[in-house]
């Protein structure tokens, strides 16, 4: 994709671009920087970082965007917390590559136009439902980031140890893959943990019964879940019957924080198919109970009509 692109994109930039995704893919932005600075230097520009709590007034944004050269791309990361304020400046920048400022206040006030070199726009935010419609409309582009498969991670595991200068399997690879939920940065801690068991219980060479081993030392089973993950699943099993529990009384039993639970262990419980949400509260799936190996609970007889129909 770059090869192509290399003689043009400096003439024609390309798209404006929006970013989203999980708070746990985009610990991960700064790899997605250096994808974009990659594809900028092959096309001969170059690219400018900023967030949008950085931008706290329009002087903020007139300097970052007279600093843009032709075909340059520029980089927001959370780009849902621009003020709505700016975001007005950004509106004709995007759309007809000018700046409109207005300069002193009152009687003596004026407008200055600033005409800007063609650029690309590449806005990452972990809330797009927080855009607001008008700028969401104005990106060419709307991409969604989701969690790695299991080969992609391995891929990206092999290619971390190699920079550790550590052997690795295939297999061993795959193995720290399937329980690093989806994320690249688990993957690569998890990796520098079985490296260090590696070289301590073996001999240097990371394979898949010394990456299982080095998991199950710190309780992260076959699917992923540490501890935290299973007691949650416990707590709502056997103190609460399954649920619905409200998210507070969890937080207590479990000695959590509410907004950890919601934030960093909720998502992957959901997305697996062990707990769900509902107006009542969470609750246990079938999954959940085979996982901590307790009996599944009598169907209920309001679950029993509702089956019917």
């Amino acid at each position: 994709m770059i090869r192509p692109a290399r003689p043009t994109l400096a003439e024609v930039p390309l798209a404006d671009l929006s970013l989203s995704g999980l708070r746990c893919i985009f610990k991960m932005n700064v790899i997605l920087i250096k994808n974009f600075d990659v594809i900028a230097k092959a096309a001969g520009t170059q690219m400018h970082t900023t967030s949008g709590p950085q931008i706290e007034k329009a002087g903020d944004l007139a300097g970052i965007l007279t600093n843009i050269q032709k075909g340059d791309i520029l980089f927001i990361d959370e780009i849902h917390r621009l003020h709505p304020a700016i975001e007005e400046y950004l509106y004709p920048a995007m759309e007809d590559y000018r700046l409109d400022i207005i300069i002193d206040s009152g009687p003596s006030a004026r407008s200055i136009q600033i005409n800007l070199p063609r650029f690309t726009l590449v806005g990452a935010t972990t809330r797009s439902g927080m855009l607001t419609a008008p700028l969401r409309s104005r990106f060419g582009l709307i991409n969604r980031l989701d969690y790695y498969n299991r080969e992609e991670l391995a891929d990206i595991i092999e290619r971390s140890a190699g920079l550790l200068e550590t052997e690795i399997h295939r297999p061993g690879a795959l193995e720290i893959a399937a329980r690093s939920r989806g994320t690249p940065r688990v993957a690569n801690a998890l990796l520098r943990w079985v490296r260090d068991f590696s070289q301590v219980r073996g001999n240097g060479i990371i394979d898949r019964e010394i990456a299982a081993a080095a998991l199950a030392m710190i309780e992260i089973d076959s699917d992923g879940l540490d501890e935290m993950d299973k007691r949650l699943l416990e707590v709502m099993i056997y103190k609460f019957g399954g649920g619905p529990v409200g998210l507070s009384s969890l937080a207590v039993a479990v000695g959590e924080d509410a907004a950890t639970l919601e934030e960093v262990h909720e998502p992957f419980l959901i997305m697996q198919g062990f707990i769900q949400r509902t107006p009542r509260g969470r609750t246990a799936m079938p999954a959940a109970y085979e996982k901590i190996g307790a009996p599944p609970p009598p169907l209920k007889s309001e679950d029993t009509q509702t089956r019917l129909f």
